[in-house]
């Protein structure tokens, strides 16, 4: 399964925010089982760095860093991606990044907190919630 990954999921637990911090970090965690593939977008990395060094500390936002990214893979951004977000027509561009990025890497979820910002996407746009809700009434 592959879950792309929303830069406000990662935020959660990065900065600890109630009351959605328990629930992105069941999503962190499903990184670690075999079969189960996370995607970040490049502009989420740089963007959690930033944040997360202006709130944490840069010495705990690097060590953060290294081990998100030993655990997802970052699916790139280039002209094309930003030309087809662009003609999405829609008012938030980061978020049209996101959705053309989880498309273009064949994500099965788009795991954000805000899936009303993604008013129409080819990949399922699913809360950290209801994407642990699936996963649970899912038969292994």
């Amino acid at each position: 399964m592959r879950l792309f990954i929303d830069a406000n999921v990662i935020l959660d637990v990065l900065a600890d925010r109630e009351p959605w911090v328990q629930d992105s970090a069941a999503v962190l965690s499903l990184l670690d089982e075999a079969g189960v593939q996370g995607l970040v977008a490049t502009h989420s990395v740089t963007t959690l760095f930033y944040l997360g060094a202006k709130h944490l500390g840069r010495p705990r936002t690097v060590s953060a860093h290294l081990d998100l990214l030993d655990h997802v893979t970052v699916t790139p951004l280039d002209q094309d991606l930003l030309l087809r977000a662009l003609s999405l027509g829609w008012n938030d561009v980061e978020d049209a990044v996101q959705a053309i990025s989880a498309q273009r890497a064949r994500a099965d979820y788009l795991v954000t907190r805000n899936p009303s910002d993604f008013p129409s996407t080819v990949v399922p746009v699913v809360t950290p919630r209801e994407l642990i809700a699936i996963l649970s009434a899912s038969p292994e």
